[in-house]
């Protein structure tokens, strides 16, 4: 299983992202992996194969809408000697931070 933080952004469509951001995150929603929306990104869990899949949809989406130039940004962790989704991780991290 893996987990990736992945942002995608146009460029030189203005100041305003959201509705660009947004679409990409319904993107995101119907691929049936674990989504969390954060204020600078959007978190995935799942297969590392679909994660690189919809990492490409998330960037076309982009085009789709008028985009001339997209940046994405992703970040993969995938481990392979045990199942640890993001909630685990989570879990680990605070519990040691008390």
């Amino acid at each position: 299983m893996a987990c990736a933080e992945i942002s995608v952004m146009p460029v030189g469509i203005g100041e305003g992202m959201s509705e660009y951001v947004a679409a990409a995150y319904q993107v995101a929603k119907k691929s049936g992996l674990k989504v969390e929306l954060t204020p600078m990104g959007t978190v995935l869990e799942g297969d590392v194969d679909k994660i690189f899949q919809l990492a490409r949809e998330m960037h076309q989406v982009l085009f789709d809408k008028g985009a001339k130039r997209v940046i994405t940004h992703l970040k993969l962790d995938e481990r392979r000697d045990k199942v640890q989704g993001l909630e685990d991780r989570k879990k680990v991290v605070l519990e040691k931070a008390k």
